[in-house]
């Protein structure tokens, strides 16, 4: 729950900001495009391969980076304090399909409402509010509920490969304890009932995310 708690909004936020930087036509937008979308095509365990040396304290290319710039540089995978915040950073490059999902709704607000708007003085932030995040709510609406839902599942694969759980049950996602109880503990009743709880908590994680977008007053109609 905290990985989501984390990821989640994160992955949105930068969804919604790379689908408001990409939306505007120009050239080579196609490519940009591509490139945004291109990591959600890479197989899980190859990407979490991938990120295992980025996030390397060694010889990562990150810690490389933050030294260069005079900033501390984490353990990531070997810390317990930074080992969730790694794998809640690794998300946030995978968030293409959420990138075409918010594009597309993008490209169904009608271009009539922002040049009335302009024609009565409001400034880009005014339109953003008062146009974009509401008739963009649906589409949030959706993004929020798919991603709750896929959390649950697209952290088994980094967390068996990338830190088996560890360090001291930082990253012990609920898949992997899924996992360990059928396989290695071969406990098949505790994972069906664990399964069951993933299941009750991801519905009522959805409904959640939808009652916060209605009571906060966004309406699309």
């Amino acid at each position: 729950l905290l990985y989501i708690a984390q990821a989640v909004p994160l992955r949105i936020l930068a969804a919604l900001a790379l689908a408001l930087l990409l939306n505007r036509p120009r050239k080579g937008i196609g490519v940009y495009r591509a490139a945004a979308y291109l990591p959600t095509v890479i197989p899980d365990a190859a990407y979490a391969l991938t990120w295992t040396w980025i996030l390397n304290p060694i010889y990562g290319p990150l810690n490389l980076v933050l030294a260069a710039l005079g900033l501390p540089t984490p353990a990531w995978l070997a810390d317990q304090d930074w080992a969730l915040r790694g794998l809640v950073l690794m998300s946030l490059f995978q968030i293409g399909e959420g990138f075409v999902i918010l594009l597309a709704g993008l490209r169904h607000i009608p271009r009539e409402y922002y040049e009335a708007s302009r024609v009565d003085g409001a400034s880009g932030v005014q339109q953003f509010f008062s146009i974009t995040l509401p008739l963009l709510s649906p589409w949030l609406i959706l993004l929020s509920i798919r991603d709750i839902a896929l959390s649950f599942q697209s952290t088994f694969t980094p967390a068996y490969l990338m830190t088996r759980g560890g360090p001291y049950y930082a990253t012990f996602f609920a898949p992997l304890m899924i996992y360990e109880e059928a396989f290695d503990n071969l406990h098949f009743g505790i994972a069906s009932a664990l399964m069951l709880v993933v299941f009750v908590a991801t519905l009522l994680l959805s409904l959640l995310a939808y009652f916060v977008f209605e009571e906060s007053g966004l309406d699309a109609d």
